[in-house]
């Protein structure tokens, strides 16, 4: 870049776009990079306090802010995104499908510690619809060397910093136990709750079954409905500590790999996530906190096991931090402080 006198510049090729800012009105480029600078273009840029303007000087070395801006969304974006206009050398990352976004923080972190570019995002883990922004980023000056973005490419090589993993609509079993719903004493309020959440993912309920506390034959109920074709499979009540609460014991006895029995978040400690067989079918625990807290753990992770995002122990033990919802009057979930 060369610094030059406003008034002298006529002529010369503008290197970065200018921006006029007025109040309430307006905040958008008057001229864009690469435009030519006429006699009338002086008063207009010394209106918006630009006495002096940086005009383009070849540099092979170096790389205009827009350009290097291009690089940082080639190391960002998946095939499920697409790029805002170029404008100061930002680029934003727009979703096109509805999916569970998927951070790899380990990259991110790496090109934001490199100095003179950024990516700011929202955060991982969560749905995202068509249209939402997911992500930004900058180049910090208005050129930058073309060794830095060299490096850049390096510590996010492998795969894209950020990936929209789509929602996969789930045939859904749901088995509800306990002796008070099996033998009539009280109404089965926990099974709308599950069908207003699995539906919100596109899961289709197409097995239902009614359980006393026998373990044998919740094993046996889950087992029907994984005949039947479930994808998932949702056992409610039953999930704390007590003698007669058995259900832990029936979802082990089906043979599913055991994941975690308990969470760190609050509402849903006793939270039970597993796998079955080869195709690693999600059957989980539900524990009761589900059936009047509007948010609970289910609402953290339903979002993984309808985009088959296989969930390990310490993916369920980083949710301590951020795992205390604060029953807020209006809930804002998630648009809030739970589960991030």
């Amino acid at each position: 870049m060369k610094l030059m006198k406003t008034e002298e510049a006529v002529g010369q090729i503008l290197c970065h776009d200018m921006t006029q800012i007025i109040p309430g009105v307006v905040k958008d480029a008057i001229f864009r990079k690469g435009h030519v600078i006429t006699e009338a273009d002086i008063p207009v840029l010394l209106s918006i306090g630009k006495d002096h303007v940086y005009i383009w000087e070849n540099n092979e070395s170096m790389l205009h802010e827009n350009d290097a801006a291009q690089i940082l969304y080639d190391l960002c974006a998946d095939e499920h995104v697409h790029p805002s206009p170029i404008k100061e050398g930002k680029i934003e990352l727009i979703a096109d499908i509805r999916g569970l976004l998927k951070i790899d923080r380990r990259k991110l972190l790496a090109v934001n510690s490199l100095g003179e570019m950024m990516i700011a995002s929202r955060h991982g883990d969560f749905p995202v619809n068509p249209g939402d922004k997911i992500a930004g980023t900058r180049v910090i000056p208005l050129v930058i060397e073309k060794e830095k973005m060299e490096r850049a490419k390096a510590v996010a090589a492998g795969g894209p910093i950020f990936r929209i993993l789509p929602f996969t609509p789930k045939k859904v079993g749901i088995v509800t136990t306990g002796n008070e719903v099996f033998h009539g004493r009280i109404t089965d309020k926990f099974t709308p709750v599950i069908v207003d959440k699995v539906s919100e993912y596109g899961g289709t309920v197409i097995g239902h079954e009614l359980s006393d506390d026998n373990h044998e034959r919740i094993t046996g109920c889950i087992h029907r409905l994984l005949d039947m074709g479930a994808e998932l499979v949702v056992c409610t009540g039953g999930m704390s500590v007590d003698p007669d609460d058995r259900t832990p014991a029936a979802i082990r006895g089906t043979g599913a790999r055991i994941i975690s029995y308990g969470s760190p978040v609050l509402p849903g400690a006793m939270f039970l996530l597993s796998y079955y067989g080869e195709g690693n079918i999600p059957i989980i625990g539900v524990p009761g906190c589900a059936m009047y807290a509007r948010r609970t753990v289910l609402d953290l992770v339903l979002p993984h096991l309808f985009a088959d995002d296989l969930l390990e122990k310490p993916d369920l033990d980083r949710l301590g931090e951020g795992g205390l919802c604060l029953n807020c009057d209006v809930c804002t979930f998630p648009n809030c402080g739970f589960g991030k």
